[in-house]
C-alpha cells in the first residue's frame, strides 16, 4: 500500500530494505556506542572536545564535529553553563531491566546465570561483530555469533545457540548492558519464550559485566592482536577455534579451580550422579 501511494516499484523498496550494512554506517553505530560509553562513564560532564580526545586516545578515529553530531543525534548535553537540564533519552527507559546479578558471578549449577555482550573486532579495513553468551557456572562459552554488523539479530542468533545446547534451569536470569539491542522488543519476547529472567547493567558500569568483559579482553589479547588476522575468513576460522577447541575445552581458568569449563562441567556432572545414587 506504501509503494503504490508513493508511485514506488515494490522491488526498489524490498532492494532497499534488503540491502547489506556499508562499512561507513557500520562504523557510524561503533563510534555512536563510544561516545555513549564515554559520556555516561564521565557522567555527563565532557562534552564533544573532551569526549573526542579520550576516543581517539583510545584508538577510536573520529573528529570533534563527528562526535558533536552524535551527542545531538542521541539528544545528549554536557552539564555546562546554567542552561543545562538533563533528559534521559526516551529509548533508554524501554525495556531497561533491574540489575538482579549484581556482581554475583558465582552459580550453583550449569544454565543458572548466563551474561551476553558484543565486541568489535577490526580485521583491515572492516568492522566484525562478536555477540556471545557465558555460563557463569563453568565459564563456558555456550551461544555465539560473528557477523559484519551489529543489528538485534546478532544477538538472537547467539541466544537461540545457547538455548539449542543448553538445558536452561528454572528461574534463570541471563545478565546484559542496556544496549539497544538488549532492549529491543524482539529479544526480549524471546527471553520470556525461553523462561529466562533479564537483567541489565547500571548505566555507564561496566564492572556490572566483569566475566564477559574479561572474556572479551583475554580474547583480544591471546588471539586477535597475536594474530593480526588480516581477511575476514582468517579471522572467522581463529576465532572458531580460540572458543571452541581452546578456550571451552582446554584453556584452564582459576575461577572454576583451573579447570578447563567442559572439565569443570563432567566432574560436576559425575559427583551429581555419584551423589544420586548414593
Amino acid at each position: 500500500m506504501m509503494c503504490e501511494m508513493l508511485d514506488v516499484p515494490r522491488s526498489s523498496f524490498y532492494a532497499w530494505r534488503n540491502r547489506p550494512v556499508s562499512q561507513r554506517d557500520q562504523r557510524r553505530v561503533l563510534v555512536g556506542m563510544a561516545v555513549e560509553t564515554a559520556f555516561a562513564e564521565y557522567k555527563a560532564r565532557y562534552g564533544a572536545p573532551r569526549l573526542a580526545v579520550e576516543l581517539n586516545e583510545k584508538g577510536i578515529d573520529c573528529s570533534l564535529n563527528h562526535v558533536a553530531d552524535l551527542l545531538r543525534e542521541k539528544g545528549l548535553r554536557a552539564r555546562n553553563g546554567k542552561g543545562f537540564k538533563y533528559r534521559p533519552r526516551t529509548e533508554s527507559r524501554t525495556n531497561v531491566s533491574e540489575n538482579l546479578l549484581k556482581r554475583d558471578f558465582n552459580a550453583d549449577q550449569p544454565n543458572q546465570k548466563w551474561v551476553s555482550d558484543i565486541t568489535y573486532i577490526k580485521v583491515g579495513r572492516t568492522w566484525l561483530f562478536l555477540a556471545a553468551v557465558l555460563d557463569l557456572f563453568s565459564r563456558k562459552i555456550v551461544g555465539w555469533v560473528l557477523d559484519t554488523h551489529m543489528r538485534e539479530d546478532l544477538i538472537i542468533a547467539a541466544l537461540n545457540m545457547a538455548a539449542l545446547n543448553r538445558d536452561i534451569a528454572d528461574n534463570a536470569l541471563i545478565h546484559s548492558d542496556r544496549g539497544v539491542q538488549y532492549r529491543a522488543n524482539q529479544y526480549q519476547d524471546l527471553l520470556q519464550g525461553y523462561g529466562l529472567r533479564s537483567s541489565m547493567s547500571r548505566t555507564g558500569n561496566c564492572w556490572d559485566n566483569a566475566v564477559m568483559e574479561s572474556f572479551f579482553s583475554r580474547l583480544k589479547v591471546e588471539l586477535i592482536y597475536a594474530e593480526n588476522y588480516t581477511s575476514v575468513d582468517q579471522a572467522r576460522s581463529g576465532i572458531f577455534e580460540y572458543i571452541e577447541l581452546f578456550y571451552n575445552q582446554t584453556r584452564r581458568h582459576s575461577a572454576i579451580g583451573y579447570l578447563s569449563p567442559n572439565d569443570y562441567e563432567e566432574k560436576f556432572k559425575q559427583l551429581t550422579v555419584s551423589t544420586f545414587r548414593g
